[in-house]
């Protein structure tokens, strides 16, 4: 089992119940606000560092001044500090004996208060030191070694330390920058959001009122096509096509009820008319003719009712799983339960199919009542292996089927003039199952050309 995602987990509760606007909005800002965050941070480092180095040159360039008044013996003990030292906390001027001899302000009598000197091969040193008792804060101290007859000499400067913020006014420019940048982000985001939306939101709105639609002429109203040919253009389209499937469905959908209504009121009606009839005069009525009518109407019925039921099935997805079944074999057994029939000739190699029999079995049997409701002197069933198919041929010398009505054939209530006017007794449905079994077997039917009658072809994959 795999483990929770947290973060999706996380990103689920955070973003639940946020338009897809806010929440690209938001991911958009955020991930601003942190490039911009770490932007500010480098150029903070960066500045900081620039300014550091130019506060230890003005410093060290400081130093140097008082270096060269030691080296001329020019050095006050008070040095004064204005000028281009009044920037500075202090210089202090140590000589070979550890004592203070000149410093700025207090420090010139002040003991000495840094210890820091340079290397032995070097006359220059500096560092930051937050550790001087005279000052508060964290200081820039630069030592100058200055060799003396009697010792070495050091000249400190110090110099206040760069704030990690450097200036109060850069710090606030570079926060207001942030800012700016992250509110024209959000803005800039909503609107180019809500405007590459828009298509969306009128897709949606034109779909519902298409689904609200009352009257005929709404039924062919579509989505109309965004201008830009992408993938809201391929959305539109998809759409439509749905909706194109949904009427076409609903026509047919429509037209099968009518037609059920219609073929379940016959039978009933018919009944209704002889129990009328015989009702009217019952001393009259021959009531096992009666009864012999009834019955006949009452198999008609059941008959519908059983395709019916059996399209119920094949549309609600019934399992075409089963076993494997010799074709040849399953015809040659539905063929022997049936009345002996001299017209019946059969044809018949092994061809072996993965089938649900019942289902297969209810298929060779509607090819077979339909083509003894139509034939003349001859049916005759063909079975063989052809490639990687197994192949069921259905033939009857009776009326053939006009080639712009071989697909119609198929369609449920479907019943040709010919038959009609011959009141064969067929449901309109059986072929209609037909196809429906073989399209769940992953197979086909259709009516081949023949010189007289109707040839029905039906192909299954074989069994591997």
């Amino acid at each position: 089992m795999n483990p929770p995602d947290a973060v999706g987990d996380l990103g689920g509760v955070v973003f639940e119940g946020w338009s897809i606007r806010t929440r690209l909005t938001v991911i958009a800002t955020s991930v601003i606000a942190v490039l911009c965050l770490g932007t500010s941070v480098l150029a903070l480092v960066a500045v900081r560092s620039q300014a550091l180095n130019y506060q230890v040159e003005r410093t060290t360039t400081a130093a140097l001044k008082i270096v060269r008044d030691v080296k001329r013996d020019a050095l006050p003990q008070q040095i004064p500090q204005a000028d281009e030292l009044a920037w500075l906390d202090g210089i202090q001027v140590i000589d070979a004996r550890g004592r203070t001899v000149a410093g700025t302000g207090n420090l010139g009598s002040a003991p000495r208060i840094s210890t820091m000197i340079p290397p032995e091969d070097n006359t220059r040193a500096a560092r930051i030191d937050c550790t001087l008792p005279a000052f508060p804060d964290c200081e820039i101290v630069v030592v100058f070694r200055v060799y003396e007859p009697e010792g070495d000499w050091f000249v400190y400067a110090f110099a206040p330390d760069i704030p990690w913020y450097i200036d109060a006014r850069f710090f606030s420019l570079l926060l207001l920058a942030c800012a700016l940048l992250t509110g024209l982000t959000a803005v800039g985001t909503a609107r180019t959001v809500s405007r590459a939306l828009k298509p969306v939101n009128d897709i949606r709105r034109e779909a519902m009122r298409i689904a609200l639609r009352t009257s005929g002429d709404d039924s062919r109203r579509r989505i109309a096509l965004p201008r830009h040919d992408d993938e809201l253009r391929a959305l539109a389209i998809s759409a439509n096509e749905a909706l194109d499937r949904l009427d076409e469905s609903l026509r047919k959908e429509r037209e099968f009820t009518s037609n059920a209504s219609h073929d379940l009121r016959s039978p009933i009606t018919a009944m209704r008319a002889e129990l009328d009839a015989a009702m009217m005069y019952p001393d009259e009525t021959d009531w096992p003719v009666t009864a012999e009518k009834l019955s006949g109407s009452l198999d008609r019925l059941q008959a519908l009712v059983d395709d019916l039921l059996e399209l119920a099935r094949l549309d609600s997805g019934s399992s075409a799983r089963g076993k494997r079944v010799d074709l040849a074999e399953l015809v040659r057994t539905e063929i022997e339960r049936r009345p002996e029939d001299p017209r019946v000739t059969v044809e018949a190699e092994p061809a072996e199919v993965l089938c649900n029999p019942v289902h297969l079995s209810r298929l060779v049997n509607n090819l077979l009542d339909n083509a003894e409701r139509h034939c003349e002197k001859t049916i005759d069933v063909r079975v063989r292996p052809e490639e990687d198919q197994a192949v069921l041929e259905v033939y009857n010398d009776g009326d053939g089927i006009p080639p712009h009505m071989r697909e119609a054939v198929f369609d449920r209530f479907t019943r040709l003039d010919a038959s009609r006017s011959k009141d064969t007794g067929g449901t309109g449905l059986g072929l209609a199952i037909v196809r429906e079994i073989a399209n769940t077997h992953r197979g086909d039917v259709r009516v081949a050309d023949s010189p007289t009658g109707a040839r029905f072809i039906v192909r299954f994959p074989l069994a591997r």
